[in-house]
């Protein structure tokens, strides 16, 4: 298993693997207690049906994206709104008998199975996701970044060889880099003055690294050819990367141990299940499963675009 702390400028992100194993009622269905009365008030009646807060939560849960630009106020009003229509239309279906039709039943037992594998397996990541395997995955992680060297630079992007050594020559005059880079660089960064933050080898492409890895700190390069075009280069600061503190990572950290638990809970079910498929030959159906019931391991996710790829 491979993890890493992806880089921002404040700190590091946590790669996570990229497991789809969850449906988005699992946090819903891994919630506690039922509410209270008291804490669950009736909001609406229908011909007599009530609808309480806790609908109007598990509607929301459901719905999701769709409500994700509108505010409380305006989001509970349409989920309400919703809310109701459904009581509407559905107790109209049932007085047409639409749950006696074909359709109807398969669609109502493939939601039954999904929620049955949602709920399972959200007790599964949740009881998988203990302070001591957490602190486990970042001291692993921290150990494959700790003591790499990277390095802050600012450049100055433009579109021609001549225009980089124009550049340069300006500089030698005394101009101030961050000023210039905001005017002459055609980098989406440009307006930071071309700070590029911290970055490591391997996240930009190879013409760029190998100067600015090669600069002391406060050294302008000269011209530097790549694929977006022609760098001026000036590496601010050098230092051995170090892990951000568990608390800046803690969350992150617990959705990839939980996601991990899920996927190879699947995979160890999988095994002992015996699946036939039909649409394949017997061996290459065989070979599918084996290698569909492994859960993929976290990749780095510690890339940083190049320049220009910005």
């Amino acid at each position: 298993m491979t993890t890493s702390f992806p880089e921002t400028k404040t700190g590091l992100r946590f790669g996570l693997a990229s497991l789809a194993v969850t449906g988005c009622l699992a946090a819903l269905l891994a919630a506690g207690s039922p509410l209270r009365a008291e804490d669950n008030p009736v909001l609406a009646k229908v011909n007599g049906a009530e609808i309480r807060q806790s609908d109007v939560a598990l509607a929301e849960e459901e719905l999701g994206p769709s409500l994700a630009q509108m505010d409380p106020s305006t989001k509970k009003d349409n989920v309400l709104a919703f809310l109701i229509d459904l009581k509407i239309v559905s107790k109209a279906a049932e007085d047409k008998k639409v749950e006696n039709s074909e359709d109807f039943k398969k669609r109502l037992a493939f939601t039954r199975s999904r929620l049955l594998m949602d709920s399972l397996l959200a007790t599964e990541g949740k009881a998988a996701t203990t302070e001591e395997a957490m602190k486990k995955v970042y001291e692993e992680a921290s150990k494959q970044i700790t003591g790499e060297m990277e390095v802050r630079a600012r450049h100055i992007l433009v579109e021609t060889e001549d225009e980089a050594k124009a550049v340069v020559e300006e500089l030698k005059k005394g101009a101030d880099f961050a000023e210039l880079a905001k005017k002459k660089s055609k980098d989406p960064g440009a307006s930071d003055g071309g700070d590029l933050g911290f970055f490591t080898k391997e996240q930009m492409v190879p013409e760029f690294s190998t100067v600015a890895f090669a600069l002391e700190p406060g050294k302008i390069s000269d011209p530097v050819k790549s694929q977006f075009g022609w760098h001026v280069i000036k590496v601010e600061e050098k230092r051995a990367r170090k892990a951000p503190d568990f608390d800046q990572v803690k969350a992150q950290i617990e959705t990839y141990v939980t996601r991990k638990a899920q996927a190879e809970y699947v995979a160890k079910l999988r095994e002992a299940a015996k699946v036939e498929r039909m649409d394949k030959p017997a061996e290459a159906a065989k070979n599918d499963t084996k290698t569909d019931a492994k859960p993929e391991a976290a990749k780095p996710a510690d890339s940083k675009m190049a320049p220009a790829k910005k």
